[in-house]
């Protein structure tokens, strides 16, 4: 049996967010001692290794709450699970393009104003037309 700072430290959460995620049903309520302190099995440990994860690839609680139901329901795992991860994968090339834009038109700017004072970038962003460059 785990306590909550050993189910922290073993999943590199912190207290809160283990208690974050009680509070909203990813995690089941753990057992308790006598005295109130929280006790976890091995599954709750795992099963906040799975959640962590699934936060460090982009997935939102709502999502991971998704993947934890379909975890008990085998027959639709395959596919309403893959339709999952290609939402997430639509969502993370659409956060990259948006980047890669935001990328070009920054060094369009440092670019437009190199050796001028950092006025002329805040007129940049003020009107961004004034920092455009042909392509």
């Amino acid at each position: 049996m785990h306590t909550i700072g050993d189910m922290a430290r073993a999943a590199g959460v912190k207290i809160t967010t283990i208690r974050t995620y009680e509070r909203s049903g990813l995690m089941p309520e753990p057992g308790r001692t006598w005295g109130g302190q929280r006790r976890y099995d091995q599954e709750a440990l795992d099963r906040l290794r799975f959640i962590r994860h699934a936060r460090e690839l982009g997935f939102d609680l709502d999502a991971i709450r998704d993947f934890l139901t379909l975890a008990t329901r085998p027959a639709a795992r395959s596919t309403a699970g893959g339709s999952l991860a290609a939402r997430q994968l639509a969502d993370v090339r659409d956060r990259i393009a948006r980047l890669q834009r935001l990328e070009t038109a920054l060094a369009e700017m440092v670019t437009a104003h190199d050796g001028h004072p950092g006025g002329s970038v805040l007129r940049s962003l003020a009107d961004p037309a004034d920092g455009e460059t042909e392509h």
